[in-house]
């Protein structure tokens, strides 16, 4: 009896497809991303008050922006930023801090100024508290040069 390797390698194949998307997890990156986001250390503007949380039955509805609110992203509601405005929420009470992007809007409790999805709220250890203050600062991306438009062969470097 002749024993077929078939069986094997496409066990393989599968195994080799499966664990790129087991091990990204619940990452977040844009399509037009290939790495990690790279922001100036200045920011654009910043804005302080009080940020709260928002789940529940808000998963699954669609947000402003036409995308459906998923609980595990990271992403905020602001009443006039642009959508996808990167913004670096620091919890003022322990001094950590989360980047999330704005795709809702929104908060309408007077004295508010952002609502986090659940994953934001927890990284920054706000579940607890519920409402806390923050200081908001808009990011400026800088763009990453990923390929060079010219190459050194031929000039002299060895």
């Amino acid at each position: 009896m002749r024993f077929s390797p078939a069986p094997r390698i496409a066990g393989i194949v599968a195994v080799c497809c499966l664990v790129p998307i087991l091990v990204t997890g619940c990452s977040t990156l844009s399509s037009s991303s290939s790495g990690p986001a790279l922001y100036d250390s200045k920011p654009l503007s910043v804005e302080t008050g009080k940020a709260s949380f928002y789940g529940g039955r808000w998963i699954g509805r669609l947000t402003a922006n036409g995308e459906h609110y998923r609980a595990e992203d990271c992403t905020a509601a602001h009443k006039r930023l642009p959508f996808n405005t990167m913004v670096r929420v620091t919890n003022l009470k322990n001094g950590k801090s989360v980047i999330v992007r704005i795709n809702n809007r929104g908060p309408y409790a007077k004295g508010r100024i952002l609502d986090l999805s659940v994953v934001a709220a927890r990284k920054i250890e706000m579940i607890g508290d519920g409402i806390i203050p923050v200081k908001a600062e808009v990011l400026k991306p800088i763009e990453v040069i990923r390929k060079p438009n010219r190459t050194m062969e031929g000039e002299g470097v060895r």
